[in-house]
């Protein structure tokens, strides 16, 4: 015999928490780990973004929105993506501990900045004299 109590309860319960049907307010939140910049977005169709920038490397990964009725922060403050977290942090020291077999020897040359202001003598000119009215 089946408990049709039980039934009912799963189905209300995965109404009440698929994620998709809900739309969220979208936040941002910001913090300075291990020297590095960590910042969580949370978008307004529950996906998660979390990027981490250290010495120039940013990797960014994506989760999904565990809580609907929970806040962001709170989620964030019981580590809810630790995990997600950890592994970013993990890919980009390895990254910046890394070193390339192709480039090793090799100096990159710099590139030049792009000026600010074009130099008048070399940009074409496109402006036409105005039509003027004769009465």
């Amino acid at each position: 015999m089946f408990d049709i109590k039980a039934l009912l309860k799963r189905g209300v319960e995965k109404e009440l928490l698929d994620v998709d049907d809900y739309i969220f307010m979208p936040e941002s939140i910001e913090m300075v780990i291990e020297e590095g910049e960590l910042k969580c977005v949370l978008n307004s169709d529950g996906r998660v973004n979390i990027f981490y920038t250290k010495q120039g490397v940013t990797d960014v990964r994506a989760a999904a929105r565990k809580h609907p009725f929970t806040t962001f922060e709170k989620e964030l403050n019981h580590g809810v993506y630790d995990d997600v977290i950890d592994d970013l942090i993990k890919d980009v020291n390895k990254t910046l501990d890394g070193t390339s077999k192709y480039f090793r020897n090799m100096v990159l040359p710099a590139t030049a900045p792009l000026p600010l202001k074009p130099k008048p003598d070399t940009t074409p000119s496109t402006s036409r004299p105005l039509p003027t009215n004769k009465i």
